[in-house]
């Protein structure tokens, strides 16, 4: 038969380690709990849901999007789709970042504006010297 639960507490702290006692006699074995350091509480405010630390955007999606849009409309298929997209959700989500700091994204927003640029600009150049070409009948 168990021994009942009063008795089992007891040997739970009987068999615990204690520290020795100090020289000044006025401490004893009891309040040892009151010596152990105790964990901070983390606060509201330094709760961060974000595990990558920053690196990847997740409450700017925006930037996020203006960021792949624009590296896949190196796509040659993708790229006269993609890079007019990139160019839109880059400059909506670098204008979110600057009014709300804490949402970060401004590396991604900027990346997406430069790439869809950049594509941007070779279909459309694509696009006029396919036009000039065909006009003048080469």
């Amino acid at each position: 038969m168990p021994p009942p639960d009063d008795e089992r507490a007891e040997n739970r702290d009987d068999d615990r380690p204690r520290r020795a006692a100090r020289a000044d006699g006025d401490r004893d074995d009891r309040d040892d709990y009151d010596d152990r350091p105790r964990r901070r509480r983390r606060r509201r405010d330094d709760y961060d849901p974000d595990p990558t630390g920053g690196l990847i955007p997740l409450r700017n999606g925006m930037a996020l999007a203006a960021y792949y849009c624009g590296v896949f409309s190196f796509i040659p298929c993708f790229g006269a789709i993609l890079g007019p997209l990139a160019l839109i959700f880059g400059f909506i989500g670098l204008g979110r970042a600057n009014k709300h700091p804490e949402a970060k994204g401004k590396g991604h927003s900027i990346a997406g504006i430069v790439c869809g640029g950049l594509t941007s600009l070779a279909n459309i150049g694509g696009l006029i010297f396919l036009v000039v070409m065909i006009a003048t009948g080469k």
